[in-house]
């Protein structure tokens, strides 16, 4: 059996085979995740018989918040854990490796915008900064470094201040990534409206109880007339996962070659659903190598034959079914 050290490597390749290298994953993280190898035993599935990527299970999302998800035996270097309100059960990554997490997150952004370098990054990312073990802050922490602009840096609740830094990258014509969560760029738009020309607008996050939800479509509307943009660009990903998809306009996510997401169907979520149909998204991503790399999220999407996915909802709590096997 393959160890973690050449799986990781594999993936990140320029060419590597995704269906045999998930079936090693597979293979190893059975053999030495025992969450997940309990949860694979107790749907009665026998590993001999995986013999292809839509054969795998998907472990609910939900046992991030109730067991400890670690394949092998190192201890973590990092906890990762999601936001929560007070009293609320929240997710936790424990992380082996993290060094698996800086090369995705950093290959990942170098597929869809190259290299940092090129950047001034500008982070806005209020209710991550305001907690402890945000994985989305640990990424922009390590690519605002390696775009080495003196401007490049993370920002709070001062608009005014990020406002004035706008416009001056702007009359330096200068390549600006704004990177914010959706409640915060809203207020944003609101106080401080400016046409930019030279940055790009990625949102992520939701609004975080902050203010009220609305859909993707509204969303962008109202920051592309805010910000005098054509598109708005959004950022997919989670505290139980080593990567990221990017969507560059549209709300469709392009995934880098080691994440492939899959669809199952909502009153049925051992069974996968037919592209174009709507249904809960299923992420695998292979970078989870020390963790679980098959994902059943709490999301709805649809996912096309090009590989790209959309969102388009989430489901509540109480509608996730076969998650309740070894959760008491």
């Amino acid at each position: 059996m393959l160890t973690a050290e050449e799986l990781s490597k594999r993936i990140f390749q320029n060419k590597f085979q995704f269906e045999e290298t998930a079936l090693d994953v597979f293979r190893y993280q059975y053999e030495g995740n025992e969450v997940y190898r309990q949860y694979v035993q107790l749907l009665g599935i026998q590993p001999e018989s995986i013999n292809a990527v839509a054969d795998i299970p998907f472990l609910p999302i939900r046992f991030f918040k109730t067991h400890k998800i670690i394949t092998g035996n190192h201890h973590p270097e990092i906890v990762f854990t999601s936001s929560g309100t007070t009293g609320q059960t929240v997710s936790q990554h424990f992380v082996t490796d993290v060094s698996l997490y800086e090369k995705s997150f950093s290959k990942g952004f170098e597929k869809f915008y190259g290299s940092a370098e090129e950047w001034c990054i500008l982070a806005l990312l209020p209710s991550y900064l305001e907690r402890k073990g945000s994985s989305l802050v640990y990424m922009c922490e390590h690519l605002i470094k390696k775009s080495q602009h003196s401007l490049s840096g993370f920002y709070l609740h001062n608009y005014d201040n990020l406002s004035v830094v706008l416009e001056h990258l702007e009359s330096e014509n200068q390549k600006t990534l704004l990177l914010g969560v959706s409640y915060a760029l809203l207020d944003m738009a609101e106080q401080f409206p400016l046409a930019l020309q030279h940055t790009v607008i990625m949102e992520t996050g939701g609004m975080k109880g902050k203010r009220k939800e609305m859909t993707k479509d509204a969303l962008h509307n109202r920051l592309k007339n805010a910000f005098k943009v054509d598109v708005i660009h959004s950022e997919y990903g989670m505290t139980e996962m080593l990567s990221q998809a990017y969507s560059l306009g549209n709300g469709i996510y392009s995934c880098p070659p080691w994440i492939r997401v899959m669809v199952r169907d909502s009153y049925d979520p051992f069974t996968l659903a037919d592209n174009k149909i709507t249904g809960g998204i299923n992420v695998i991503d292979l970078a989870n190598v020390n963790s679980c790399s098959f994902i059943a999220t709490q999301d709805m999407g649809k996912a096309y034959d090009d590989g790209t996915f959309e969102i388009v909802g989430r489901f509540d709590d109480a509608e996730i079914r076969g998650c309740n096997l070894m959760i008491e």
